[in-house]
């Protein structure tokens, strides 16, 4: 059966360049400047950055995996976009249509969505065979899941966009309309949220350290499960965490000798800021929080880290042979050239790292070594594997 043609317009880089130096005029107010029409223009993977696209018409317009940090789209109107995994570090949106856009896997770090519209919408097209029909794009309109959206200025904000596990770290959410939108597991550390309607939403797991609740509205939102600032110290059986570690670590290095093995299920870590490089074999932590911390080259083979939280952590060379990471959320950690094979544990017997049910969403494993890795069930959509070594590993879904 013949393949159906093509809503979108494919655009050749010469044509491409004329248009952007005809709308450059055209936003200048120049003589010979044309707005630019690149309605459903198929412009994936494209290298926009710092483009000018104020006003530009991208209605429909295919922008999956385009570069588009710093591109000014003040005004711009894309509505039904697909924009999933665009680089938009740092771009102006402010007063953009975006009804109906997917921004799945989407960088929005430090861009200006300033009284954008991001309420949901599609786009039908009419054709002699069928009529009219809806253009679908694989997620749901008006997607931001695990989108990155650090330091976004969102005021005034029409959204009706599923967020969850996004991050609006620093974001400016003042008045922005977020009534009933889902927003579980996402970070909104340091938002400012005054005014800001979030009545009905659904914020399970979400972090909000920094960010002023109080400010915001909420009534009937479920705020179970939240991730509230850390304390400074924290304490297990009267102990303070950052003794129970070195006294760990102690006992790791002198093979026994001295300190003692810690068993710390359910502490938050957050505190101590950052684990650089610490010796922490045979750690056992299950159910643990690491959010965002610095655990470059840490040594935690043999660890028992199951369901704990490492989203955003950065394990870039850690060494997690043979650790226990059944149902760890690892969402966004970057696990850059990570030691995750096995551990040898005597003659003959290894001990396999164990990341079986492990949330792995947008995480970063590139070059990680990961021999035999057991994934079973593990959810690495999105994750980034190029250059990883997965000889032997169990990836069956």
């Amino acid at each position: 059966m013949a393949r159906p043609a093509t809503h979108l317009r494919s655009q050749s880089a010469p044509d491409l360049l004329a248009v952007l130096a005809a709308h450059g005029r055209y936003v200048q107010g120049l003589a010979g400047g044309r707005r630019a029409d690149l309605v459903r223009a198929d412009l994936a993977d494209w290298n926009l950055e710092g483009a000018l696209l104020a006003e530009a018409d991208l209605t429909g317009a295919r922008l999956s995996g385009a570069i588009l940090a710093g591109a000014d789209l003040t005004r711009a109107n894309l509505f039904g976009a697909d924009l999933r995994d665009a680089d938009l570090r740092g771009a102006r949106l402010a007063q953009a249509d975006l009804r109906g856009v997917s921004l799945r896997g989407a960088n929005l770090s430090g861009a200006d969505l300033t009284g954008c519209d991001l309420r949901e919408g599609c786009i039908a097209m009419q054709t002699r065979k069928d009529g009219f029909h809806i253009l679908e794009l694989e997620a749901r309109a008006g997607n931001l899941d695990y989108a990155v959206a650090e330091g976004a200025d969102l005021t005034g904000v029409m959204t009706a966009v599923d967020g969850r596990d996004a991050s609006f770290a620093g974001a400016i959410l003042v008045g922005a309309r977020l009534a009933g939108a889902r927003l579980d597991g996402a970070d909104l550390t340091g938002a400012q949220l005054d005014g800001a309607d979030l009545n009905g939403a659904s914020l399970r797991g979400a972090v909000v350290a920094g960010a002023n609740l109080a400010a915001a509205g909420l009534e009937g939102a479920d705020l179970s499960d939240l991730l509230k600032a850390p304390a400074n110290i924290f304490y297990v059986d009267d102990q303070p965490l950052h003794q129970l570690i070195a006294d760990h670590e102690a006992f790791c290095d002198s093979q026994g000798a001295r300190g003692a093995a810690a068993k710390l299920g359910g502490a938050d870590f957050r505190g101590l800021r950052q684990l650089r490089a610490r010796r922490l074999s045979g750690l056992s932590a299950p159910g643990s929080i690491f959010f965002g911390m610095d655990l470059r080259n840490i040594e935690l083979q043999g660890a028992d880290l199951s369901d704990c939280d490492l989203r955003k952590a950065d394990l870039r060379g850690a060494d997690l042979r043979g650790a226990r990471l059944i149902g760890a959320n690892l969402i966004r950690a970057d696990l850059r050239d990570a030691q995750l094979g096995p551990l040898a544990i005597g003659e003959g017997r290894l001990l396999r790292t164990d990341l079986n049910r492990a949330i792995l969403r947008y995480a970063d494993l590139s070059g990680a070594q990961a021999t035999r890795a057991r994934f079973l069930e593990a959810d690495l959509s999105g994750a980034k594997l190029a250059g990883a070594d997965l000889r032997g590993a169990e990836l069956v879904p």
